[in-house]
């Protein structure tokens, strides 16, 4: 089965102007950033290839932890990407997830091994990294910790 994904777009002018996206549950307006020389208006490529791509991994990874009967107190996330501009040539070479883990105080050894397990395992199921792969280097640096007993 095939599911089919729309988005709809306007651009309002050159390189340095505006536009809007319309894709269901994303509405926004675009433009280049600032830090490229942009208007900095909105959203723009490189953060909504992050989104994608950070939603993906968690999404991926709380499906696995649930799976596995692992019911994390909290599941948080940070991620970075990294993009290279040489010579008027933009490459976005690298995406960092940081995900944070926490069981409850009770957790055992092998739920800390499992749940370590699956935050890498995640990053390699997960449909956006796949599409990523070849191109974009993408790591995890998780920290899975249980809950401090007071």
């Amino acid at each position: 089965m095939k599911h089919p994904f729309h988005l709809k777009a306007v651009w309002n002018g050159g390189r340095n102007s505006e536009g809007h996206i319309d894709a269901g549950g994303l509405k926004t307006n675009i433009s280049i950033p600032q830090e490229m020389g942009g208007p900095g208006t909105g959203t723009n490529p490189d953060e909504m290839l992050l989104g994608a791509a950070s939603t993906c991994y968690l999404i991926t990874l709380a499906a696995m932890l649930e799976r596995t009967n692992i019911t994390p107190q909290e599941l948080t996330l940070e991620s970075e990407a990294i993009v290279d501009v040489t010579n008027n040539v933009f490459t976005y070479e690298r995406i960092v997830h940081k995900p944070r883990i926490v069981l409850k105080s009770d957790a055992t050894e092998a739920e800390l091994r499992k749940a370590e397990v699956l935050v890498y395992k995640a990053e390699k199921s997960c449909m956006i990294s796949r599409a990523l792969a070849g191109n974009v280097s993408v790591e995890t640096q998780p920290v899975i910790e249980t809950i401090k007993a007071i």
